[in-house]
């Protein structure tokens, strides 16, 4: 690292530090900027760089962790938690979760109250799954080493749902994907939660075709953002429906396939799997 390079990564830390000790008074750029002597215009630049999100929206990240964590007390309104976050009232705080959230604050308190989730475990020549649906489609899919994972990360999203282990056709429809071509399944629904950002990205690599693969910068470039890469590779990472939402199919722009939340061993096997149910169909 060059001496420009370290004086860089302190002047961000400094930077990350100042945001996180005061981002209830909801600084503005300038005020960060000026705090570890930077103009606005460099500053930007910079933490986005080193960050790969804006300051502004590095600031509404911890905003709305906070606004969280206030809305699981059952005893907190939205008025309130709105002013202990910063912001000027409830309107902000609905603006906040809808763009990073995808709900509304009250949908997040309320937990998944009075929808109806089934789920169900199944084997896959990757390993054991638990695949959940609602009454608008899949809405989880991931691999498991214990049945008791997935299901607690999934209630603790939505501890207020109603949970029964039950298959329907949206789980046996997504299932039908290891025994039959891709092509001639029904079309899959898929009931997601996420921020405009992660959808997008989602949407993305729904685009990929099986037996192809992309780069973190290929689909930040498709989505109009391609100096977000670092963003991309987060919100891949939060993929919620594993192999149906492909982002198996996603490496490093240097050829190494990059990290997989469910392993790399698994990530190489899914790959090549579907690599030869391609050469088998030619």
């Amino acid at each position: 690292m060059t001496d420009q390079q370290n004086l860089n990564y302190q002047r961000i830390g400094a930077a990350i530090g100042y945001i996180k000790d005061h981002f209830q008074e909801q600084p503005t750029l300038s005020e960060i900027a000026s705090a570890i002597g930077l103009s606005q215009f460099h500053f930007q630049r910079l933490f986005i760089a080193w960050a790969g999100v804006s300051p502004k929206k590095f600031i509404q990240y911890l905003s709305i962790e906070y606004a969280k964590k206030r809305l699981h007390n059952q005893h907190s309104n939205l008025l309130d938690v709105a002013y202990e976050t910063g912001l000027s009232g409830p309107s902000r705080l609905h603006d906040l979760f809808i763009g990073i959230e995808g709900m509304t604050p009250g949908e997040f308190k309320n937990g998944g109250e009075k929808l109806s989730i089934n789920y169900g475990f199944a084997p896959s020549p990757f390993g054991q799954i638990m695949v959940a649906s609602t009454a608008k489609g899949i809405c989880h899919l991931s691999f498991v080493e214990a049945e008791a994972q997935p299901l607690s990360r999934l209630k603790w999203q939505l501890p207020n749902a109603s949970y029964h282990q039950s298959a329907d056709k949206f789980q046996r429809d997504a299932l039908a994907i290891f025994n039959h071509n891709w092509e001639q399944l029904p079309q899959l629904k898929l009931h997601l939660q996420g921020t405009a950002f992660q959808l997008k990205v989602w949407q993305a690599l729904l685009s990929i075709p099986m037996g192809n693969l992309s780069s973190y910068g290929d689909i930040a470039q498709k989505i109009g953002h391609p100096k977000a890469s670092r963003a991309v590779g987060t919100a891949i990472g939060s993929n919620p429906v594993a192999l149906l939402i492909p982002c198996h199919r996603v490496i490093r722009s240097c050829g190494k396939l990059g990290g997989y939340h469910w392993g790399e061993t698994r990530k190489s096997a899914m790959l090549g799997w579907e690599a030869s149910k391609i050469a088998a169909s030619t």
